[in-house]
């Protein structure tokens, strides 16, 4: 939904103008196409020749029944098209337009591939964005209150991303503005929302952009991020042509991180391309952090998703075959590393289809310059991440295992702790009023910033009680990856059960799962402090401890244990400055591990528990 760098965009003269971004820059009103049953697909028409780069295509498809019957029919045409609708941008029209694919019965063909669709007749198109009575479902304020916007930094297909500055604060950030207008379905604004929440959740990674806020106004929802002006790594892929071994092992590595910290809490990016990294700044060593994630989507382990999206060149096999996880990421790193080392892609059309055609069937080149000086460990690494069978892919933990990721030096095999896992982990260290305050902080913090961890907590939560008994917490901790003794799973679990209940409530999940950048925010420490200063003296007695540990249901607490643990003078009770240390202990090593540990929560990844059969 638009870059948020500052720079210039490279001309399509430049190298490798053929894998320009995909989203170079539409700011027309959306029209609705409909399309009649007849298609052809004869990729010689002259109506279906694209003269620009291939744009980012999105097929929405009906759910399959799992009869014997269709299993059958999935087998023989395993890459289909679909019966329901077909989105993409039209290249012969003035404006984008959507087309949407009446239901046929093509005629079953030994290697179905993707059509081409002809006899386009248009249609009045209804917003969704501008019908619905709020698209975000919370009230943060009026955007520009707050901020104020500046000069235009790109465009993408749904909005326009501008610089834009913090009154208070007088800070510079990044704003994506998306028009309501172009919100047509309900699903575009599903997609919002959804991409809204899942930057709140990866918000601990550092090689993610940061997301500020967001706002909506009566035409518009604002999205406010972290502002990165070094521009896109692909226009830097073009100004050198391409990288040494050694510098694109180093950006392989921060790519790959991205992947395994997006799958290790449960997020699929699946539109992984040199466009959506940028640098923070222009310096050679700059960091590269991951954008764009109006495609991404939560999964759960096992989870098959069927709905074709991503960008021409660097989309897997098996999304092409309506049949993926997230072993399509590590493809599409792979095609990324690729480009890295020799300036081409590896699967190469001037259509899309041809492009197609090639990932799936195409032959991977290690021959041609400047291949035959590259090292045999780099070729070694890419042709394990690009082979076709998602089941024999590496997964993302590997690839950072592997020696010529490992810039200075091998990397063990033994696998690091998940994200929930070092949370838990540090959150079994917390003392009793931490662990409270900290649940006090997730109980107020709006929807689409734990959206996340709630998914996260009903994937355990399997029979949807709403309790995670030590069982559920076993089975998961090992579905993720986790290696542990039940005796150390039974630590973790009382150290979670704030009030000793036996089980995991939903709330005290959340506490425990909390990403550090919450519980440090000044908001939420004055709020937490608030809550237990019940009679609002600036300070935590022990009279009012108590009741706040009555509320919690929590007994037989050793009230004078609680205080002494943070009251740093010794006058029996807590003040602001006192709580705040408290809570801020430890969370500098938190931090640190949560970088390590971020990178081995295989999520979905286990080969051996698929739990969904395409």
């Amino acid at each position: 939904m638009g870059n948020n760098c500052v720079g210039s965009i490279t001309s399509k003269d430049e190298i490798l103008s053929f894998i320009l971004p995909i989203s170079l820059w539409w700011s027309h009103p959306i029209n609705v196409i409909e399309i009649s049953n007849s298609y052809s697909p004869n990729t010689n028409a002259s109506e279906t020749v694209q003269q620009n780069p291939p744009m980012v295509v999105k097929i929405v498809n009906k759910e399959i029944n799992n009869n014997d019957d269709d299993n059958n029919n999935n087998n023989n045409n395993s890459n289909k098209p679909s019966e329901e609708q077909q989105t993409c941008i039209s290249k012969d029209s003035e404006q984008p337009v959507i087309m949407v694919l009446k239901e046929q019965k093509p005629k079953p063909k030994p290697n179905p591939k993707p059509m081409m669709l002809q006899n386009i007749k248009r249609v009045v198109a209804k917003s969704a964005g501008l019908q619905a009575e709020s698209v975000l479902l919370t009230n943060r304020g009026h955007f520009k209150e707050y901020y104020k916007l500046g000069d235009e930094l790109g465009k993408g297909q749904y909005g326009i991303t501008s610089l834009c500055l913090e009154k208070s604060t007088g800070n510079n950030y990044a704003c994506k503005s998306i028009p309501k207008v172009k919100l047509i379905r309900d699903d575009d604004l599903e997609d919002v929302r959804r991409e809204i929440q899942i930057m709140h959740h990866l918000v601990e990674s550092p090689n993610v952009i940061s997301i500020k806020g967001a706002y909506e106004d009566a035409v518009a929802v604002h999205v406010v991020m972290e502002l990165c002006e070094g521009g896109e790594l692909f226009d830097r892929i073009v100004e050198r042509g391409h990288y040494t071994e050694r510098k694109a092992a180093k950006l392989a590595k921060t790519i790959v991180s991205v992947v395994e910290a997006c799958h290790s809490l449960g997020v699929m990016h699946r539109d992984l391309k040199p466009e959506n990294f940028l640098f923070v700044d222009g310096s050679e060593d700059s960091t590269l952090k991951a954008i764009d994630f109006g495609m991404s989507v939560f999964f759960k382990p096992g989870e098959k998703f069927r709905d074709v999206v991503g960008s021409p060149y660097y989309i897997a096999p098996e999304v092409l075959r309506q049949c993926y996880g997230p072993e399509a990421d590590v493809w599409s790193a792979g095609v990324i590393i690729y480009i890295l080392l020799c300036g081409t892609p590896p699967f190469w059309g001037e259509l899309d289809q041809e492009i197609f055609d090639e990932i799936l069937y195409g032959d991977l080149d290690f021959s041609s310059d400047p291949w035959p000086s590259i090292s045999e460990s780099a070729k070694d690494l890419l042709s394990k991440m690009l082979v076709r069978d998602p089941t024999k892919r590496i997964t993302a933990h590997e690839v950072l295992c592997h020696p010529w990721i490992q810039v200075d030096g091998v990397a063990s095999d033994k696998p690091l702790d998940s994200a929930v896992l070092s949370h838990l982990k540090h959150f079994s260290a917390m003392n009793k009023l931490k662990k409270m305050a900290l649940r006090v902080i997730a109980e107020n913090l709006p929807e689409e910033e734990i959206y996340g961890l709630k998914k996260l907590f009903k994937t355990i939560d399997t029979d949807n009680s709403g309790q995670i008994t030590f069982e559920k917490l076993k089975v998961g901790l090992k579905m993720f990856g986790a290696n542990l003794s039940e005796s150390e799973i039974f630590d973790l679990m009382q150290a979670a059960d704030v009030n000793n209940s036996g089980t995991i409530d939903y709330r005290e999940f959340i506490a425990a799962t909390l990403h550090l950048n919450k519980v440090g925010r000044e908001d939420h420490l004055v709020a937490a402090f608030s809550y237990f200063d019940k009679d609002g003296s600036g300070y935590i007695t022990q009279d009012e401890l108590q009741q706040a540990c009555k509320e919690f249901g929590i007994e037989d607490v050793h009230l004078e244990e609680m205080i002494r643990e943070a009251d740093q003078n010794n006058d029996g009770q807590i003040d602001y400055n006192e709580f705040v240390a408290m809570m801020q202990r430890g969370n500098a090593d938190l931090g640190n591990s949560v970088l390590k540990c971020s990178t081995s929560f295989n999520i979905g990844l286990r080969k051996t528990e698929a739990l969904s059969v395409c």
